[in-house]
């Protein structure tokens, strides 16, 4: 199976594509994608969704696996990215896969067996449960590939979370 994992953004967009066989993960690919800061917010949403389109046409995934926001205080930033992630939710919804929403707190939970761990924490498992090399970079790549590699590893724990 592959998994299509997103962090959402509307600055920077976290993706990452993971390949599942049984209790066997690797990663096929992962990186951001980054609107022109320089455009209107309208043309960044039409930049995410197409980008998004271009890596559902490119890896084909079984399912896509969409990070839920968490966020504390700015509530500007929340709702741009609200917007950001509603515009991938719309978009992976047109696709033959299968769309699937995780917590933060799920994803930890799924890759440390603690949902309150630390962002280092989750990072280093990723890289082991992966056996990459180095930790994935930029953050919100590691971010994206956490997602996708927790849907893989969590029919065990949790079920699946199908939208």
């Amino acid at each position: 199976m592959v998994i299509l994992g997103i962090d959402p953004g509307y600055a920077i967009l976290g993706y990452g594509v993971v390949f599942s066989e049984h209790e066997h993960q690797h990663a096929i690919a992962y990186g951001t994608i980054e609107t022109p800061k320089t455009q209107q917010f309208p043309v960044r949403l039409k930049y995410i969704g197409d980008e998004i389109s271009k890596l559902i046409e490119q890896y084909k995934p079984d399912a896509i696996v969409v990070e839920e926001l968490f966020f504390k205080n700015n509530q500007k930033t929340a709702i741009l990215v609200a917007e950001a992630r509603g515009v991938v939710l719309f978009v992976a919804s047109l696709s033959e896969a299968k769309l699937f929403e995780y917590t933060p707190l799920q994803v930890k939970q799924v890759l440390t067996g603690y949902g309150r761990a630390e962002k280092a924490q989750v990072q280093q498992m990723v890289k082991l449960l992966l056996g990459l090399p180095s930790l994935p970079k930029p953050d919100d790549a590691a971010d994206a590939i956490a997602v996708a590699l927790a849907h893989a590893r969590s029919n065990s724990l949790f079920g699946k979370f199908e939208v």
